[in-house]
């Protein structure tokens, strides 16, 4: 069939691996070929060119800017959680005031979110985890059952190839043990012909000497 690989190697009967000079050699066509080779087709040519930046946001973007500018980073603002009073001009106006207040309500209710936050998490945080935890163990399990039958997948091919190739070659040594056979028999037969053909030579040359002494 075309494009079929035949492999003529049976690595778990043939015992010339172990011989002197014989895995040297191999590395050494090995190498060989690796130096011979030129690779004239890249192989990814069938997929679209890579877009490293789809997955930047706007606030990556700025940030890697800033480290290839080596500035420095901005420190943290605590302008949110301050409370300030009204500036010295507008400290007899209402509406500054006002603003003011409703600036503390809301800090205020942040930190009692905040707190809130804290009070669920106190309560049901570690059940959460334990949840969480639970899952990670779950799948965890999963994927090393996976593991173990890819792993007994793996032997039982390793298996299978080791009984075909034992197999094939306990028959090809029969085969080659009967050639054997076979090519000795017709040495020996060659050899008998041989000397059929000398006794017979020997045989008509004494037939011509008696024909001439009789003569």
């Amino acid at each position: 069939m075309a494009g079929e690989v035949v492999v003529d190697a049976l690595p778990y009967f043939d015992k010339e691996y172990d011989e002197t000079g014989v895995r040297d050699a191999a590395i050494a066509l090995v190498e060989e070929e690796t130096r011979r080779y030129r690779p004239t087709k890249n192989y990814l040519d069938y997929l679209p060119a890579p877009n490293y930046n789809a997955f930047e946001s706007e606030i990556m973007k700025s940030e890697y800017e800033r480290l290839q500018a080596r500035l420095p980073m901005d420190m943290l603002s605590m302008k949110r959680y301050e409370l300030p009073q009204p500036p010295p001009g507008k400290m007899t106006d209402v509406s500054a005031w006002t603003e003011c207040v409703d600036n503390s309500q809301a800090q205020l209710e942040h930190q009692a979110l905040r707190i809130t936050n804290l009070d669920l998490m106190s309560e049901y945080g570690a059940n959460a985890w334990k949840t969480y935890n639970a899952t990670l163990l779950g799948m965890v399990e999963q994927a090393q059952k996976q593991l173990q039958d890819i792993r007994k997948q793996i032997q039982d091919i390793n298996w299978q190839r080791r009984n075909e190739q034992t197999q094939a070659g306990a028959k090809l040594k029969a085969l080659e043990d009967g050639w054997v056979g076979l090519v000795s028999k017709n040495y020996e037969i060659e050899r008998a012909c041989v000397e059929l053909e000398k006794e017979l030579h020997e045989m008509e040359q004494q037939r011509n000497r008696e024909n001439g002494s009789q003569r």
